[in-house]
């Protein structure tokens, strides 16, 4: 394993986000069995490495890649198998062309993978799950703090209360980056997921989504409603597997919030998608 690379003082990937003018797309690379979605599942680092290769054939801008299933209701996995599913798919993309992303929430698993080049930390704990992730955190190029109720995947969904759902999630993301600087981080590393679909509501989703554009004042924003449960509730409780079209409205919707980036399962089409979305409203953003 080469040498761990401290990768905090690069240009970040927000970089590209400013001259785009329009979300960048992360291609959700889930090298794992169980994952909710069955088209994103990888049974070998060889399929899940072809994944990142295709989403790069389509016009990702980032990779996300993760050995957990976080899916409602899922148990957590061992830092051993985690390791063994993400490090060897790592191996196979030394030199990509696209920043990489590991989306852990274990120090160990993080050290490790930004030795092989991740440079970008999404950890749906915001840095609360491993006492010890801050210190990898602050090495990253970027990290994503993420908002997740409950007290973890397996039972997040059980009854979510807030009395104030957008205010509460505010204010939660807003200390996480506070206590990210406060350990020697930086502002413009922070960015920042409400956490959709991660001990939420239906209700609470589409209020999160209606105010999205108010989380940029903390930091740029990440949404990761990629073919979640809350579209097939809408659409007649459709599968995962039919959750597209509804994927691509939310990814619009995204864009003219202010979104900063969007994690999603189906690049080519949002790519597509943005490019349109993006001609006709050139210039109109919410004040």
């Amino acid at each position: 394993m080469k040498e761990t690379q401290d990768l905090n003082s690069s240009p970040g990937v927000l970089e590209k986000f400013k001259s785009l003018k329009r979300p960048l797309v992360m291609g959700i690379v889930n090298a794992t069995p169980d994952s909710f979605y069955s088209h994103s599942r990888s049974f070998s680092p060889k399929a899940a490495a072809d994944k990142a290769f295709q989403f790069l054939d389509e016009g990702a801008d980032v990779i996300d890649l993760g050995g957990e299933s976080t899916r409602p209701g899922s148990d957590s996995i061992s830092l051993q198998e985690e390791l063994d599913r993400v490090l060897p798919v790592l191996e196979l993309l030394k030199d990509f062309p696209l920043p990489l992303s590991i989306d852990t929430q274990k120090a160990e698993v993080a050290h490790q993978a930004r030795s092989l080049g991740a440079s970008i930390l999404n950890d749906i704990s915001a840095l609360r799950f491993d006492k010890k992730m801050i210190q990898e955190a602050v090495h990253f190029q970027s990290v994503i703090l993420m908002h997740r109720g409950g007290e973890n995947p397996k039972t997040m969904q059980e009854n979510p209360v807030y009395a104030d759902v957008v205010g509460e999630i505010y204010s939660f993301l807003e200390e996480r980056k506070n206590f990210f600087i406060q350990a020697g981080g930086r502002l413009e590393q922070v960015l920042v997921d409400p956490g959709i679909g991660f001990g939420k509501k239906l209700d609470h989703n589409l209020e999160i989504l209606k105010h999205l554009y108010k989380f940029s004042k903390i930091s740029p924003v990440v949404v990761g409603a990629s073919r979640k449960g809350f579209i097939g509730k809408i659409c007649a409780d459709i599968k995962p597997e039919e959750r597209l079209p509804g994927s691509v409205a939310i990814a619009c919707w995204a864009s003219l919030q202010k979104a900063a980036m969007l994690r999603v399962h189906d690049v080519l089409e949002t790519v597509r998608a943005l490019e349109v979305w993006h001609a006709m409203s050139l210039g109109v953003y919410l004040n």
